[in-house]
């Protein structure tokens, strides 16, 4: 019966229930940041919640695939930015193998970007800016530390969390020495536009030595 349940609410649901943009390929600047900003802020525009939170792919030691959401700190000529501690998961995994994937979805107008690239461990000056350019609570959580790390219980993390509160308010300069900002260099960027009728518009940058190859994709 449950099972049932889960069918028809899932059979029920409508993609993007909306108007949708259109977008012509053809009008495309040369190299993909340029329309990664346009697109960002017209989801901004268009009232898409969050429209910074992206999904993050990576690999271990093995092969095997591993992915998180987690907020976009900055895009420009050097890449996609995003931050973490180096301890982490990510950070390990990124550690080991610095290939990774991110994912953009905007249903606000059924929008996708998907991104394909190296990944780079920025300064630790970079981290510090990117640490405190942030509120006091992302300065408390980063300064809790143990990202990933097994929790004996949800009271050890409570008493973590208040001294780490305590110590960003009284030292709003202090510095979490594992936090660790990572930005993908793209090789590929695909940008996915929804059309009510399923004739999606695909268009791929792929990076050929110092410029970029444009091509359309079959949906």
């Amino acid at each position: 019966m449950k099972h049932d349940a889960f069918h028809e609410v899932l059979r029920s649901l409508r993609v993007w229930d909306t108007e949708l943009p259109a977008f012509a390929p053809d009008t495309a600047p040369a190299e993909p940041l340029p329309l990664f900003h346009q697109w960002f802020t017209e989801a901004a525009s268009a009232g898409q919640p969050e429209p910074h939170t992206m999904t993050l792919a990576t690999v271990d030691e093995h092969g095997h695939p591993d992915l998180r959401t987690l907020m976009l700190h900055d895009a420009d000529e050097r890449g996609w930015h995003f931050a973490s501690h180096s301890t982490s998961t990510k950070g390990r995994q990124l550690a080991a193998i610095p290939e990774a994937a991110l994912g953009f979805y905007w249903p606000a107008q059924g929008r996708q970007i998907r991104i394909r690239g190296r990944v780079v461990t920025g300064t630790p000056e970079d981290a510090y800016a990117d640490l405190h350019a942030r509120s006091t609570g992302a300065l408390a959580a980063a300064l809790v530390g143990h990202q990933s790390e097994v929790l004996g219980s949800c009271e050890e993390l409570l008493l973590a969390s208040d001294a780490a509160w305590e110590r960003a308010s009284a030292e709003p300069e202090a510095m979490a020495g594992t936090w660790t900002v990572y930005v993908l260099d793209p090789s590929e960027v695909e940008f996915f536009q929804g059309d009510a009728r399923r004739r999606h518009v695909r268009l791929r940058y792929r990076r050929e030595g110092d410029s970029w190859v444009k091509e359309l994709l079959w949906p």
